[in-house]
């Protein structure tokens, strides 16, 4: 399992640990994790919330008033050391 991966797998079980349902989707550049926060989430789960997800490349908090607040979490795959790094679609 690569390393990007193995990331993203234990900030989702460390999230679900503190009570919130997680979704982990993989993407072409990065894995993304989601997870549905009730409002009842006491305010000491915050921190320990936070600190989880700061261990990402990238996170944040879409709140609605429709669709409630989902935190996301993106961490990036590993470049390849050789080859066309650019992907499909680039132009150099």
């Amino acid at each position: 399992m690569p390393a990007s991966e193995t990331r993203a797998e234990g900030i989702a079980a460390r999230l679900s640990a503190l009570g919130l349902v997680t979704r982990v989707e993989e993407h072409a550049r990065h894995t993304s994790i989601e997870a549905e926060v009730p409002e009842a989430l006491p305010a000491g789960a915050w921190r320990e919330v936070l600190e989880v997800v700061a261990e990402a490349d990238r996170f944040g908090l879409l709140a609605s008033s429709l669709t409630g607040r989902t935190l996301w979490a993106a961490v990036h795959k590993s470049v390849p050391a050789t080859g066309d790094v650019r992907g499909p679609g680039h132009q150099g």
